[in-house]
């Protein structure tokens, strides 16, 4: 990247944080997209419908850029068959914090937001590799060859692959001392899936 290109990503609108104080450095950004375990991606069809959708990724450092991927058919892939300007978001929530005054009340969170241009990847050898990569990152203990087979190219013409090359970004985190009073985690969510314990 350019320094003119890095020096207008650091002033880009889109990514700037009202709350000064919580914002994040870049290294801290791409150490959370390493390690966040899902995100959203939000698209724009060509009837202005927006269309958010949950899902795994990986993000490539080296190209700044992030990867996923859905079937070969649906909403994703019909928003994305031209590239488009896209946003992606990433957050975990901590503790609910109360106050004296409700309009008070807070939470702990950290969170991520990009801003970019998503594509179709059509390239196939990209696209491999950048499946590869999410096995990596969510299967570090297997290994492939050995453990499974491969994605053939066969199985690659059953999915679809999109890059969000990132032009801007910015990250938050709100954390208060461990003592601070009152401070209170919600229940877990119910595991939706019959037969299987919560844990």
């Amino acid at each position: 990247m350019t320094k003119e290109a890095r020096e207008a990503r650091d002033i880009d609108a889109r990514a700037v944080v009202r709350r000064r104080d919580r914002a994040k450095d870049d290294g801290w950004i791409r150490d959370y997209l390493r390690a966040a375990p899902y995100g959203f991606l939000a698209t724009v069809g060509e009837d202005g419908q927006p269309f958010i959708n949950s899902n795994l990724f990986v993000y490539h450092d080296e190209r700044r850029s992030i990867y996923l991927h859905t079937h070969r058919t649906g909403r994703t892939r019909d928003n994305l068959d031209a590239p488009r300007k896209v946003a992606f978001s990433t957050a975990a929530m901590g503790r609910l914090l109360p106050a004296p005054e409700a309009l008070e009340f807070s939470v702990e969170y950290v969170g991520v937001v990009v801003f970019g241009t998503g594509r179709t990847v059509d390239d196939p050898e990209e696209a491999g590799s950048a499946l590869q990569m999410l096995l990596d990152k969510y299967a570090p203990h297997l290994e492939a060859g050995r453990d499974y087979r491969p994605t053939t190219d066969g199985e690659l013409k059953r999915t679809a692959v999109y890059r969000v090359d990132i032009e801007s970004w910015s990250g938050k985190q709100k954390e208060v001392e461990a003592d601070f009073p009152g401070a209170y985690e919600l229940p877990r969510p119910p595991v939706p899936f019959p037969g299987r314990a919560e844990g």
